[in-house]
């Protein structure tokens, strides 16, 4: 069966959804070898295949790497806001819908489109490019080796809990200003949120009013964090807009760093290419971080656009109101951008789409990268002879539809009583 022919055979549904027995989404992350999967929808589908985002709703995973940027590049006909969605008009979802906060409509650039879009990102870019990358390195720097500190004389410790879970969102709230304890107050209210066991919207509730508390401090007495810069821009039209615009880039940055501080880590213990380079191997950090990019990207899938016309995407019929997937993970092991049908990759190519594309391609690259990787040369540098240890096989992945990584790392090594004052 192919693309082309799927929805032509006799008796075959005649919408997305009326579709049933898809594989479920979350099939492409949690499982050990997500290609299979991957190879398997294209074999059945083409480069756009449907799937089951949560029972009884369903979505197109875009699997082409073309494909993506079809979708990401064209706006008169892929919206990025969630009330086009047919399902959300509809008011088909759950209270307690994991898709439900990936796929609602919120007042930050992430959920919109056209000059409303423009308007929201461009204090995004600016504020992120005011950012001083030395000091944010050295904050990060002494971040990480006060987070190693802590278990560092055990000689054990989980990279994802004790220390992956952690470094971002408090990168983040030294970037926004934030002191160590509302820092803290905002790691749990980040757990709480994305743990999809409470209530959701209340954890979020209080997350933004973290936000507020920054927002109106600075008001009182501004400083020259990302807060600041936010709360005073004329672009931002309510504190509605500041507070989710605080929300998106914490958010973003928390569960992409994560990942792919977990992932890089796990790489680097796990492979004899990296884990040479800590004894004078051929790959190092830099490399790490762009083979988890093309292989393992921390988002393997973002919601979302919505067709806001009839139109045909990878040999399927896409109707108005349906929600597609981008499907990054898949999308770089697209066999068809690769020399000889193969997914091998060049080490320095960063032609993966792994932030995205088109206008809502990730705005925070650069001091992601710079998080990260200080992160993680830091976890090699304070841990002396750090190796897993659970057999690699043994190491699983998050419970996501949208994200890959380890849910745990757990690790031995020589124990330290102190860091030391030397930064790497």
């Amino acid at each position: 069966m192919t693309a082309a022919t799927f929805r032509r055979e006799p008796g075959a549904p005649t919408s997305l959804d009326e579709m049933t027995g898809l594989i479920p989404l979350v099939s492409t992350t949690m499982c050990p070898e997500p290609q299979h999967v991957f190879q398997k929808l294209r074999e059945e589908y083409g480069p756009v295949a449907p799937v089951e985002l949560e029972p009884g709703i369903n979505g197109w995973l875009v699997l082409g790497y073309q494909e993506i940027l079809t979708v990401t590049r064209q706006e008169e006909t892929f919206a990025a806001d969630p009330a086009n969605w047919s399902v959300y008009q509809d008011d088909r979802l759950a209270p307690d819908s994991q898709v439900r906060a990936m796929m609602s409509p919120y007042d930050n650039a992430f959920f919109t489109d056209g000059e409303r879009h423009r308007r929201l990102r461009a204090p995004i870019d600016g504020g992120l490019g005011r950012i001083d990358q030395r000091q944010l390195r050295r904050a990060v720097t002494a971040l990480c080796t006060g987070v190693i500190a802590d278990f560092a004389g055990r000689g054990e410790a989980d990279l994802v809990a004790d220390y992956a879970a952690v470094i971002p969102v408090l990168a983040m709230a030294d970037v926004f200003g934030m002191d160590a304890p509302q820092g803290r107050a905002l790691y749990r209210g980040l757990l709480e949120l994305y743990s999809w066991e409470g209530d959701a919207e209340a954890a979020r509730q209080r997350v933004l009013g973290l936000a507020a508390e920054a927002v109106a401090a600075r008001r009182a007495a501004p400083s020259e964090d990302l807060t600041s810069y936010l709360a005073h821009h004329p672009n931002l039209h309510s504190d509605a807009e500041i507070y989710d615009t605080i929300l998106l880039l914490i958010v973003g940055a928390n569960e992409n760093g994560i990942n792919w501080i977990s992932q890089t880590l796990r790489l680097m213990l796990t492979d004899s290419r990296f884990g040479g380079r800590l004894r004078g191997g051929r790959l190092g950090v830099d490399d790490a971080l762009d083979e988890v990019l093309w292989r393992d990207p921390p988002f393997s899938n973002v919601a979302g656009r919505y067709a806001l016309k009839d139109t045909e995407l990878g040999g399927q019929a896409i109707r108005r109101g349906d929600a597609l997937i981008l499907g990054l993970a898949a999308a770089n092991a697209d066999p068809r951008i690769h020399a000889g049908g193969g997914a091998a990759i060049e080490v320095g190519n960063r032609a993966h789409v792994s932030w995205s594309a088109g206008p809502h391609s990730c705005p925070a690259r650069l001091p992601a990268r710079l998080i990260v990787r200080t992160a993680v040369e830091t976890a090699l540098h304070r841990l002396p002879g750090v190796r897993l240890a659970i057999p690699p096989e043994e190491v699983v992945s998050v419970d996501s539809a949208w994200t890959r990584g380890p849910a745990s790392l757990p690790v031995r090594f020589t124990p330290v009583s102190s860091p030391g004052s030397d930064q790497p």
